[in-house]
């Protein structure tokens, strides 16, 4: 299946959902939409040119990433808790989303090349080492959920490449500790509260449970058909918290009913699954490696948004594929997509 059948599902059921919770909202996703086939363009336009295989773009990419990232820690302004999104007028963009570009590119090149030879220990090190520095500014930020989306994609590539048992367990043991330094050392106690919020769901139900509880009465009080656009009681009369970006979802459910959530989850696992067999159709390592990439970031978006959305994870800021209003993560996913699209047209 073509992938921009369901990329096109999700987009018009973001569309609509925005149209409903807010003319601006609608107003700036469109905008970002356009800017999204801009952006599809733009890449057919830098393989043209050679250049999105070429190791020096992915590192340039990377290094602007980084750079990016630096720079929010001392001029971005405090926005719901963290420095993530660098503010120009009334556009906001968060450059962790060009680190996850950076690091699909970057890990493609890197692993295509040493696939073989992965299990040398030095090269998990080096790889580690790469995800490690976006990493630890993301965190400083404080974004929990964007570094958890990139330690995903240095692991997801880890899996795939050869990687023998023991250094699996070893680097899921690395992970743990880095858990557990984290939590002392990055997180905040409001983050911390999230993550135990998971465990004693039935406590405090007006302060750090609140926004889980309003999307489970929003979800479980759709029925199979929801009660009709702009009727949604939690969605439009302010219950459910933040409803266009981490709770669409439950936003759209609640007003299209679970039919409609069953779509679009549907919508998402098919657009995995055909970028996975775009990708074993590839010629060559770095195509396959840049599918897995685009999964790994679609795949963990989707689990951690919708398991927030349902209690079963801490809510952490993490968009729904183009699904969520924000226009950082919607040029991500398009970025995603004109570029693989734009390899495997030039295989």
């Amino acid at each position: 299946m073509k992938i921009w059948f369901p990329v096109g599902v999700l987009v018009f059921a973001s569309l609509v959902m925005l149209s409903s919770i807010s003319s601006s909202f609608l107003l700036l996703q469109l905008g970002w939409l356009a800017a999204g086939i801009v952006i599809v363009g733009v890449m057919f336009a830098l393989e043209r040119a050679g250049m999105l295989r070429a190791g020096w773009f992915s590192w340039t990419v990377y290094g602007v990433a980084v750079a990016l990232l630096l720079i929010t820690l001392f001029v971005a302004p405090v926005i719901r808790n963290t420095r993530s999104w660098l503010v120009f007028g009334p556009f906001h963009f968060q450059p962790v989303e060009l680190a996850k570009l950076a690091l699909i590119l970057v890990f493609a090149q890197y692993f295509s090349r040493r696939h073989l030879s992965i299990a040398r220990l030095r090269y998990v090190f080096i790889s580690g080492g790469i995800c490690a520095v976006p990493v630890l500014l993301t965190l400083l930020q404080p974004d929990l959920g964007s570094a958890i989306i990139l330690v995903g994609l240095w692991f997801g590539f880890l899996l795939v490449s050869g990687l023998p048992r023991k250094w699996i367990i070893a680097s899921l043991v690395l992970f743990v500790i880095a858990l557990a330094i984290g939590w002392s050392v990055f997180l905040k106690d409001y983050q911390r509260d999230r993550i135990a919020a998971v465990f004693y769901p039935e406590r405090n139900a007006l302060g750090i449970n609140y926004s889980v509880i309003q999307s489970k009465i929003a979800i479980g009080s759709a029925g199979f058909w929801g009660k009709g656009y702009g009727q949604g009681s939690q969605t439009q009369l302010g219950f459910l918290t933040d409803p266009a970006t981490d709770f669409i979802f439950s936003a759209l459910v609640e007003e299209w009913g679970r039919i409609a959530g069953l779509i679009i989850i549907a919508a998402l696992v098919f657009l995995c699954i055909g970028i996975l067999r775009e990708g074993l159709r590839a010629e060559t390592n770095f195509e396959k490696f840049v599918s897995l990439g685009m999964v790994v970031v679609f795949g963990l978006h989707f689990l951690v948004n919708t398991g927030s959305a349902v209690g079963l994870l801490p809510v952490i800021g993490v968009p729904f594929p183009f699904l969520s209003y924000g226009g950082s993560n919607m040029l991500l996913n398009f970025s995603l997509v004109g570029a693989f699209y734009a390899i495997r047209r030039r295989s």
